[in-house]
């Protein structure tokens, strides 16, 4: 039966959750997106078991299991921008960050006006430890005049989460 295939694969997906950038800001965040976040509350969303908790934007796992993250940074810039780079970061000890993902875009200006560029990063995490394994979202620009867009009626710059199974 498909409940027995559940359980034998881990129980399937128990939690997903959403959290977005509420403001723009302009430059980098080198030590990850401290501030401005919320968990996503426009209508029809709907979170699925217990939410990731955020500090200072450090995001903790409410349990243990594989999970997929997805981050989705949207920029713009009434100009040119050689690179934006954008990263998942991730400890094991709640202390010491290192990017698990690097991913970048660029904007070259259009029309002599702002232009937009969006981004993308997924990992997959066996989280064992939820004291200690934790993340953050981090940019850099090559032009500090780079916004990185928040919106807190829509997503604009957002991260899934998503439980997958057991580990």
């Amino acid at each position: 039966t498909v409940q027995t295939l559940a359980t034998y694969i881990g129980g399937g997906i128990t939690n997903a959750d959403q959290w977005r950038l509420t403001t723009s800001f302009t430059g980098d965040a080198l030590t990850g997106i401290t501030s401005n976040w919320e968990q996503n509350d426009t209508a029809g969303f709907g979170a699925l078991g217990s939410s990731m908790a955020e500090s200072s934007g450090i995001f903790t796992f409410p349990s243990t299991g594989y999970w997929y993250i997805g981050w989705y940074p949207n920029f713009n810039l009434d100009g040119d921008n050689r690179y934006a780079e954008h990263n998942i970061q991730y400890t094991a000890d709640d202390s010491s960050y290192a990017s698990v993902t690097e991913r970048s875009t660029s904007i070259t200006q259009s029309e002599s006006a702002t232009t937009y560029q969006d981004g993308s990063n997924t990992f997959l995490f066996d989280i064992t430890d939820v004291s200690n394994q934790k993340l953050r979202f981090r940019v850099d620009v090559s032009n500090t005049s780079t916004t990185t867009m928040g919106h807190g009626d829509k997503n604009s710059t957002y991260v899934t989460f998503m439980r997958l199974a057991d580990t």
